[in-house]
């Protein structure tokens, strides 16, 4: 009978989380780290997550997500996901093949020419690859609205898009195949949209300060377009960032270039014109379609008097969860490698044996277990024939937050060494104390 729940042949019983099991053994990761980034990256993020082993590029613009990867990216969708959930929106999943008619309903199958992925199917059918899913959406929910009590309606989901952009650089920042949250929510009159707007704008700050991304993203003034006023983006400060803003302290939030022209480089929530330009990457845009789509799809519902009403309200609300990962690693690095937040972390500790000898090996292995044993996430580099300058070499790299070295020295003592990978900061823990030593320092 096959043990399903062994992590590997040598291996103990292993816990499961929502990221798959708890321990991984380095030794049997499908990956491995390389000293150097093809020479074509132009980023920090691709250069490292390439070299960790995190990602693997086919051509520009689309990449896999190996293991260490998927565990960052289900984790930040996951994040996502509870925050979306937290304000009522329900989860749903709609079809990246999209067929052209909605989207010339709109009139937007020919102004978005340059960046569709359009493609003919079976009986000559054109189609298109969703960058977004407005078309789609909006009369798929219409179906559903009859009667203003059937409002609002708030809807997302976590999806691959495709954009055919014509300069895909930059790693996970500009992509042409990219992870993405969604959300649209439909609304009775403006007065609600608008109260739901400001709604999303909490969660949204809610999700980045989770990621870890809090204290340097702010809320960016952006144009509207034809929709509304302004639209936000959500702009994450970085050095390497495409995008400048002008940042406003007082208000914490920023505006960014074309509005700083419009408005005479004025913030418009104070007035206050003593900006700070930054560099920043955007990780998210939130923004009000009023009646743009409803009233292109014919949605209509019968208010409290039974009278048909023809204007339903909508809003848009995107985070690019896979852009995340790479503003992230562009803005919390060093000279080794990656530095992860906890919480979006492949995993919460990297176990580091040094074992020379089976006594040795099996107090690593018993360490191992016990930390899965108690819920934590734990890389296990239990290879041998591999120095010791090469492991930290690797953990560095890879980047995740606390490392465990279980060396000859320590163990003798029946101690283990513990660095936060952040303020290179170490600590001894009795063994005897292990997790009980290791959460109050991990987690403070």
């Amino acid at each position: 009978m096959v043990d399903h729940m062994k992590n590997d042949s040598e291996g103990p019983m292993t816990a499961c989380n929502h990221y798959g099991v708890l321990g991984q053994r380095q030794s049997s990761l499908v990956t491995k780290t390389v000293r150097e980034a093809p020479a074509e990256e132009d980023s920090i993020n691709a250069s490292l997550l390439l070299r960790a082993g995190f990602i693997r590029k086919h051509m520009a613009g689309t990449y896999s997500f190996l293991p260490l990867g998927m565990r960052v990216l289900m984790k930040i969708e996951q994040i996502i996901r509870e925050e979306m959930n937290a304000i009522g929106a329900q989860e749903i999943l709609m079809p990246a093949l999209q067929p052209a008619d909605p989207w010339q309903r709109t009139g937007r199958w020919d102004k978005m020419d340059d960046i569709l992925f359009k493609l003919t199917g079976a009986g000559e059918r054109e189609l298109t690859l969703g960058p977004t899913h407005e078309e789609i959406v909006t009369p798929l929910i219409g179906g559903f609205i009859g009667s203003h009590r059937d409002l609002p309606v708030l809807v997302f989901q976590i999806q691959t898009k495709f954009r055919n952009e014509p300069r895909a650089k930059s790693g996970l920042l500009r992509g042409r195949e990219f992870r993405m949250k969604d959300m649209y929510s439909f609304h009775a009159s403006e007065a609600d949209l608008d109260g739901y707007y400001e709604t999303a704008q909490a969660a949204y700050a809610n999700v980045f300060r989770r990621c870890g991304l809090g204290a340097i993203t702010c809320l960016t003034y952006a144009s509207g377009g034809a929709f509304s006023k302004y639209s936000h983006e959500y702009q994450t400060l970085a050095a390497t960032g495409e995008d400048t803003i002008f940042l406003c302290e007082p208000c914490n939030m920023a505006i960014n270039k074309e509005i700083a022209a419009d408005l005479g480089g004025a913030c418009p929530a104070c007035g206050n014109k003593a900006l700070r330009e930054e560099r920043a990457i955007e990780v998210g845009n939130i923004f009000k379609l009023m009646t743009r789509f409803s009233e292109a799809f014919g949605l209509s519902f019968q208010d409290e008097d039974g009278r048909r009403q023809d204007q339903v309200y909508m809003g848009c609300y995107g985070i690019g969860s896979s852009r995340l990962i790479g503003a992230i690693v562009e803005t919390s690095h060093d000279a080794g490698g990656i530095i992860w937040p906890r919480t979006v972390a492949p995993y919460e500790a990297h176990l580091v044996s040094l074992a020379r000898t089976p006594e040795e090996r099996g107090k690593a292995d018993e360490i191992y277990a016990r930390l899965q044993e108690s819920g934590i996430e734990v890389l296990y580099d239990d290879r041998d024939k591999v120095s010791p300058g090469a492991k930290f070499a690797d953990s560095d790299l890879i980047g995740i937050p606390f490392r465990l070295i279980a060396g000859a020295r320590s163990l003798k003592e029946n101690k283990i060494e513990l660095k936060n990978r952040r303020t290179g900061e170490t600590h001894l823990i009795p063994l005897e104390t292990l997790i009980a030593g290791y959460r109050q320092i991990a987690h403070g």
